[in-house]
């Protein structure tokens, strides 16, 4: 084990990283429940969505470990699962079957897979300005902040301000408080696996404060409904041939650009902070990450799982120490498992309802309308989320602020980020601020060719609902 996943070398061991794996499942593990809810509310069966959401995150985690030996984990994509559900598709089946929705992610991972091999993915990364990547970082780790106060119910919408303090007589508010407040204690007393210690701590408080109860059992069923979606058949034909039509095909360049550059600032971002990205922002082994990722696109798709995607919360792991491909395996193993013991699992990583007046953006921060019934929160995993965006904020002093060719667009993507709740909205923001910014200062022949034309599909994706609306 030591020879393949070289222990040393990265300065890591066994334990630390079964302790990162467990650390990456356990701020992940909501997505096992919060998926199959979203999806069902498009007609996707609900246990079918969550044992191809368990299993699919599984299979892609383990793969990432083996292959990249880098600490990455992959799971269905918050956001995107929200874009399939009320846009692609359509509240409860208004446009089209859900199975047609699932082969759109299916032929948009197939797309990405490509630009990857051909080298395309890979030289935009490479193409992209050192303190724009810098900023990415930045942005991702305010995002995940932002996230975790939000589950966490720290933070809450507010109509005019946009958000405001939460309400503090609620306990799930307090489980958060302690989670974060032990997570602090363990790092300040130097212990090994704060960040898990903590999501213990406060998994104790839930239990104690009713946030959370003991499962009632302990197995539940695996459900295979929804696997091979693109290839079942739909109102008379395969799913798969009925993607055809200038909206879907829009819908699919709309996806596709997401999952480039959600997946591109989050690679930066984590490893940037396990300290294996280059001083000029390269990340060594990058296409083997990429290929990666584009599969497990193409993957989500083929299971009814939405789009699986490299995740933020990966940067858990890499806090407890996580720094080699046995870190996603450990996370890929816990979520196996979880597909037979999800109601363990939900005792942790499962949200507690709030009234429906509270639904905030784990729906509607994509752009898209929230749809009826009660809004979860998740405390026991929100303190963690909130440590990790603190450790993020690190790489912010690496950029010059007083150039403004520099400062400015890496500021638009740091706030554009967790503002928009969308990463790849604050990297257009970035991109595009950046060119124009070069070209008012007479320096258009130091902008890379890639970067000029990220920036218009930046932008027409920016105009799409317009486009939309020409197409009808």
């Amino acid at each position: 084990m030591e020879g393949f996943f070289k222990f040393k070398e990265r300065g890591t061991d066994l334990r630390t990283e079964v302790i990162a794996g467990i650390a990456t499942f356990m701020t992940m593990a909501y997505i096992i429940f919060v998926n199959p809810g979203i999806l069902s509310a498009a007609g996707v069966p609900f246990a079918g969505a969550a044992t191809a959401t368990a299993l699919g995150a599984a299979l892609m985690c383990i793969c990432m470990g083996f292959i990249t030996n880098r600490p990455f984990a992959l799971a269905s994509g918050m956001g995107l699962n929200a874009v399939v559900t009320f846009s692609v598709i359509g509240f409860q089946q208004a446009n089209v079957p859900w199975q047609v929705g699932m082969s759109v992610i299916f032929v948009e991972g197939l797309i990405i897979l490509v630009l990857v091999l051909t080298g395309l993915r890979e030289a935009v990364m490479n193409a992209i300005p050192l303190d724009l990547k810098r900023a990415i970082g930045v942005g991702i780790g305010l995002f995940i902040t932002t996230i975790g106060l939000n589950q966490g119910g720290v933070i809450r919408p507010a109509p005019i301000t946009l958000v405001s303090l939460g309400d503090f007589t609620q306990p799930y508010v307090w489980v958060t408080l302690i989670g974060l407040a032990a997570i602090l204690v363990f790092m300040a007393l130097r212990i090994k696996g704060d960040i898990l210690w903590g999501i213990l701590v406060a998994t104790a408080a839930a239990l104690a404060f009713g946030v959370t109860q003991l499962p009632s059992a302990v197995v539940a069923p695996l459900d295979f409904s929804t696997f091979f979606a693109p290839f079942q058949q739909v109102d008379g034909g395969m799913a798969l041939a009925q993607i055809f039509t200038p909206a879907l095909l829009v819908a699919i360049f709309a996806i596709m650009l997401t999952d480039f550059f959600d997946t591109m600032g989050t690679v930066v971002a984590v490893g940037e902070q396990a300290g294996f990205v280059g001083p000029d922002g390269s990340v060594p082994g990058i296409r083997e990450i990429l290929v990666v990722d584009s599969a497990a696109a193409s993957v989500g798709g083929l299971f009814g799982a939405s789009s699986i995607t490299t995740y933020i919360e990966s940067a858990a792991g890499v806090a407890e120490g996580g720094r080699t491909g046995l870190t996603p395996v450990i996370t890929g193993l816990f979520f196996a498992a979880a597909a037979f013991f999800a109601p363990v699992v939900a005792m942790v990583g499962g949200g507690s309802i709030i009234p429906n007046e509270l639904q905030y953006t784990l729906y509607g921060g994509s752009g898209f309308q929230a749809p009826p019934g009660d809004f979860f929160v998740y405390p026991i995993t929100a303190g963690a989320l909130i440590i990790v965006g603190f450790l993020m904020m690190q790489t912010v002093r690496e950029i010059p602020w007083t150039d403004l060719e520099e400062a400015f667009p890496a500021f638009l993507t740091i706030v554009g980020i967790p503002l928009t709740y969308n990463i790849s909205y604050g990297i257009g923001f970035g991109f595009i601020s950046w060119v124009l910014i070069k070209v008012f200062h007479g320096k258009a022949r130091e902008v890379h060719w890639l970067m000029w034309g990220v920036s218009i599909a930046f932008v027409l994706a920016f105009l799409e609902p317009a486009l939309m609306a020409l197409i009808g």
